[in-house]
């Protein structure tokens, strides 16, 4: 699907500017204190003009076999701000009681994230890091998450391919 950059990018957003827009699509996830499961997901990376975007995300887990939905998952929202020279902060706050601030780089169609801090409601699950890679990958956004939570070290968790919508 073709897209077009919006007249009121930010330059500083230029680097991200292929995020635009809504991506929908399935991915996988797997961790040593879960069960494997697949899931469907959106994306929406809106912007305004100003240095940043709005990210709103939402998943549901999806019945291997038949691909449909069997119930709502994680949802999670925040802010990709853009630095000059391609530099990227991201905060977010999750359904589940937890908020991230992430610092990373985006150049080439790709951005690579990493977590700075961590917080979590009393009623959240443990979780102490994440990493996060972007890709544009033959106009698809490809991702990756790896986790460190529930005593476990950094490794993959989620990994996912989405179409432009």
């Amino acid at each position: 699907m073709p897209f077009e950059l919006p007249d009121n990018l930010h330059p500083d957003c230029g680097p991200v500017a292929w995020m635009l827009g809504t991506w929908r699509g399935n991915g996988h996830g797997d961790y040593p204190t879960i069960d494997a499961f697949q899931y469907g997901q959106e994306l929406v990376f809106a912007h305004d003009g100003r240095p940043f975007f709005h990210y709103f995300a939402r998943s549901w887990i999806i019945d291997p076999e038949t691909g449909e939905k069997v119930r709502d998952a994680a949802l999670e929202t925040g802010f990709l701000r853009c630095r000059p020279e391609g530099k990227v902060e991201l905060v977010l706050t999750h359904s589940s009681g937890i908020v991230e601030v992430w610092y990373g780089t985006a150049e080439g169609g790709k951005l690579d994230l990493a977590t700075d801090a961590v917080g979590r409601t009393e009623s959240a699950k443990e979780y102490t890091a994440g990493k996060r890679l972007y890709g544009n990958v033959e106009g698809d956004l490809m991702y990756a998450f790896d986790m460190a939570a529930m005593g476990q070290a950094l490794q993959p968790h989620l990994w996912a391919r989405l179409k432009r919508a």
